[in-house]
């Protein structure tokens, strides 16, 4: 049987990447998926689905604002009968500008999508799954927010951020039966990380491409989208308030490739 048969999920950040790779997973497993992006790509992953014979809708949103984020999770509830699971993946890289170039502005950007975005999604996903009893949140934080060396300032400082959300919601959540987790990934070959690899093969250097961890090699979407299929389902009925890691080994270690003098 299907891991998710006759379930709803909200999807952020579906568009491309790993909301992509979760969105058509999911609905592969049974689940009746709400796609939401701000890009319009994310038409093309409902129709994607569709075209396999799942069910999907396509929401166009900005993570970071609440009455967009609000309105889409009511869309899903009342469209599909009721909330199972939310995947708040939407996020930004920040890029990697020195600190001492960095505007606030530029900071609070990349908060406001990638740590108030999943705020906002628990905020108005989880009273619909409390009166439910039951639901799976996720929440796409990274190995960059475990410790340094992973990602620009603002994006790990943000990242640490989403572990912190998810540790304190999983908490707050107490006795209701949610579940909250983080998914950590490493290097990961998405539209975020284009101009890494674009870079290494232009220069014929993608073999190096994560030599850094223990398996030599960069990670897909669709390894983090197994690892979100897992956690929301049942399989994972006994896991909760963690940030599990999905880099290949990378953050077993403290490796460090070069710093900046």
């Amino acid at each position: 049987m299907p891991r998710l048969e006759g379930r709803s999920a909200v999807i952020t950040g579906a568009a491309s990447g790993i909301g992509r790779a979760s969105a058509r997973l999911f609905a592969s497993e049974g689940a009746s998926v709400l796609c939401f992006d701000r890009a319009a790509e994310v038409d093309e992953t409902a129709a994607m689905i569709a075209k396999a014979g799942g069910s999907a809708i396509a929401v166009r949103g900005d993570a970071g604002e609440e009455s967009d984020i609000k309105g889409a999770i009511e869309r899903a509830a009342s469209e599909f009968g009721g909330l199972d699971v939310l995947y708040a993946n939407a996020g930004i890289s920040g890029g990697y500008t020195p600190i001492e170039e960095l505007t606030a502005q530029a900071w609070a950007e990349v908060l406001r999508i990638n740590l108030i975005g999943p705020f906002l999604a628990i905020k108005h996903a989880s009273p619909i799954m409390r009166k439910a009893g039951k639901g799976s949140i996720i929440c796409t934080a990274s190995v960059a927010g475990l410790r340094s060396g992973a990602g620009g300032i603002p994006y790990s400082a943000s990242k640490a951020g989403v572990i912190s959300l998810v540790q304190t919601s999983a908490n707050v959540l107490y006795g209701t039966g949610v579940r909250v987790n983080a998914i950590c990934p490493g290097l990961i070959e998405t539209g975020m990380t284009a101009p890494i690899y674009v870079r290494a093969r232009e220069r014929g250097t993608d073999d190096r491409i994560g030599q850094l961890n223990p398996l030599k090699r960069g990670g897909e979407p669709g390894e983090i989208a197994n690892m979100a299929l897992f956690l929301a389902s049942d399989d994972a009925s006994y896991v909760n308030g963690q940030a599990i890691a999905v880099d290949g080994g990378l953050s077993s270690s403290h490796p460090v490739g070069s710093r900046r003098g």
